[in-house]
């Protein structure tokens, strides 16, 4: 007879018994009414040191959220076809037989994992659930196209066929290193093989990274730096051999953990984006709406607590009469620059406030952090462009009563504040005006954004005002030679006033061929940064829907992506919080130092 509580003790040995191994979801098969998984997938995850759990199949959306909200990586297991419906198609006469059960819960939740970040691994059927989810399609039946035997007869541990792994590929990495397994020295890999299907197009989001030799698709990844792979072979099944998937996904899935667990500690702030230029689409912010790069669920997935939304004036969009009234010069605008704003403005108290539940207008550091504590997103409010205040020192004072937290003084082109970096210099700096309103703006606690501004125009701001002024959306002009970029020498004096850069997201500001521009170019031009600046004076301001966005870190759902990246290059907890946004919330407190308490913590302060 077994003993139980004597085993219960050997097992136990160590009290509490450790729960630090990342959480590996696997998608269950499901036939005659019963959920049911080959013993090789949850064998290679507890070898690979994770910890298995079965995720059965459920259309349920909120089902599928909570249970990726407990797993740290998902793997797609392999089974039946795939209704080839979900690809826009008819059945053919080779499809074999597919599992209606599985289809919709595990596209869905595919899908639901790609846009948080999560790590993947698609085995067979796996692989083009992958496709399916993002875009690609299945070939419905291989076997009057291809050449090789892909559904072998022997046993299930015994390599079959060579496939062709690309270089430079999440694959070729995992294997490069693994000389036991035949044939990964030289690029290519003996593998196992039981399908009649296969990946035929990858689609937008998903290439090609191995072949067999008769070119049928073996393996695909991300194509926009995600931990995402799909395998059309068994690995689960090759023992040693297939060993190395499983302890990449495992690596990947302590990672995404780590993530998680920075992102529930600290306040992650994006200072500058500017999707209110969309709202005259009629973008829904509630919605994961494909027209705009930032909205509730991409802050929700991308696990972003808040945003600066910025009200862009377009330079060429007024003109100034010579009674000083103004001339709309475009359909889509205000009759004056005050009015378009505080348009704006309203349009985002409206949303939420129809929002309520789930997001808020913030004014204060304070505020901030009470919503994430309440489970609620955070807009705060911003002025790119100083047009919007007339001329006018009081509309300063306007502005303030609404909350904005900073401006930015002047955009493309030399306005009557200061010259721009794609100006004409017509003050030589800052103008006489222009200095009223940064004193102005330093006693109401506006904080002054020198982004667009000349070069000029940045060092008279520097010397004029009497708080630190951020730069909330420029790069290193030492690694892309644009004007809008800082000099290093615009970096020191920046730190030595106490000031921040915020490092932006515009492909043309991060590398001389933007279209070439991705995550790495983003992580160089921030790690330059730092080195110059020192860690307290640097943070992120994306730009998004301002042309913002690289591969990689393409919309806000994808920023949990800057935090693996800031994990990688091994920056700390308390390093990863002032990049994430304590930084600029420090020169946010110390601009408000003359604002009433009543006014900063009008919504309730932090104990």
């Amino acid at each position: 007879m077994f003993d139980i509580d004597s085993l219960l003790a050997r097992r136990h040995s160590t009290f509490p018994p450790t729960s630090s191994k990342p959480v590996v979801g696997i998608t269950a098969n499901y036939g005659e009414q019963t959920s049911k998984l080959a013993d090789g997938y949850y064998k290679q995850v507890i070898a690979a040191g994770g910890t298995p759990v079965v995720l059965p199949p459920e259309a349920d959306a909120s089902v599928i959220a909570s249970a990726l909200d407990s797993i740290d990586a998902l793997l797609l297991s392999g089974g039946a076809d795939i209704n080839p419906l979900f690809m826009g198609e008819e059945p053919s006469t080779g499809l074999g037989g597919i599992n209606s059960e599985r289809d919709l819960p595990e596209l869905l939740m595919t899908r639901e994992a790609y846009n948080r970040q999560m790590p993947i691994l698609g085995i067979c059927r796996g692989i083009q659930t992958l496709a399916v989810a993002l875009g690609g399609k299945v070939a419905q039946d291989i076997r009057g196209t291809a050449s090789v035997k892909h559904s072998q007869e022997a046993d299930r541990s015994t390599p079959t066929h060579s496939v062709k792994i690309e270089e430079h590929s999440i694959l070729h990495n995992i294997y490069e290193s693994e000389t036991t397994t035949p044939g990964a020295h030289n690029g290519s890999l003996f593998v196992n093989s039981f399908h009649h299907q296969a990946v035929s197009e990858p689609g937008p989001h998903l290439r090609v990274t191995a072949t067999a030799t008769d070119g049928i698709i073996e393996a695909v990844e991300s194509t926009e730096h995600k931990p995402v792979v799909g395998v059309q072979w068994h690995p689960e099944c090759m023992g040693a051999d297939g060993l190395p998937l499983f302890r990449w996904l495992v690596s990947e899935a302590a990672t995404y953990r780590e993530v998680k667990r920075v992102h529930n500690s600290v306040l992650t702030l994006d200072t500058h984006c500017d999707t209110p230029m969309l709202f005259p689409q009629g973008i829904d912010f509630a919605s994961r709406d494909d027209r705009i790069l930032v909205d509730l669920h991409k802050m929700t997935e991308g696990r972003l607590d808040a945003t600066i939304m910025v009200a862009y004036l377009p330079q060429n969009g007024w003109s100034r009469k010579a009674d000083g009234g103004w001339t709309v010069l475009k359909d889509d605008l205000a009759p004056t620059p005050k009015a378009y704003a505080d348009g704006i403005f309203d349009r985002i108290e409206q949303i939420a406030a129809s929002h309520s539940a789930f997001l808020s207008v913030a004014r204060t550091p304070e505020e901030l952090w009470l919503n994430k504590q309440s489970g609620r997103k955070s807009i705060m409010l911003g002025i790119e462009n100083g047009l919007a205040l007339e001329g006018r020192l009081e509309n300063i004072q306007h502005f303030a009563e609404r909350g904005i937290v900073y401006i930015t003084l002047c955009h493309n082109g030399d306005n009557d504040i200061c010259d721009s970096a794609k100006g004409t210099e017509t003050h030589g700096g800052v103008s006489a005006f222009g200095a009223e309103v940064i004193g102005a703006m330093n006693r109401l606690g506006i904080m002054v954004d020198m982004s667009h501004a000349h070069e000029r125009s940045f060092y008279d701001a520097l010397d004029i005002s009497s708080k630190p002024i951020v730069c909330s959306h420029s790069s290193a002009r030492a690694l892309c030679d644009h004007p809008r970029n800082l000099t290093d020498d615009q970096m020191r004096a920046l730190a030595r006033k106490d000031g921040v850069c915020q490092i932006t997201l515009y492909p043309g500001f991060l590398k001389l061929q933007p279209s070439e521009a991705d995550i790495y170019d983003a992580m160089a031009h921030l790690d330059h940064a730092i080195s110059i600046m020192g860690i307290d004076h640097v943070g992120l301001g994306t730009d998004f829907d301002g042309d913002g966005g690289v591969p990689g870190l393409a919309n806000a759902s994808e920023l949990p992506n800057f935090t693996r990246e800031l994990l990688h290059r091994r920056y700390g907890d308390e390093d990863i919080r002032k990049i994430w946004g304590g930084n600029f919330l420090r020169v946010m407190n110390a601009n408000n130092g003359n604002i009433s308490e009543a006014y900063r913590c009008s919504s309730g302060c932090m104990p």
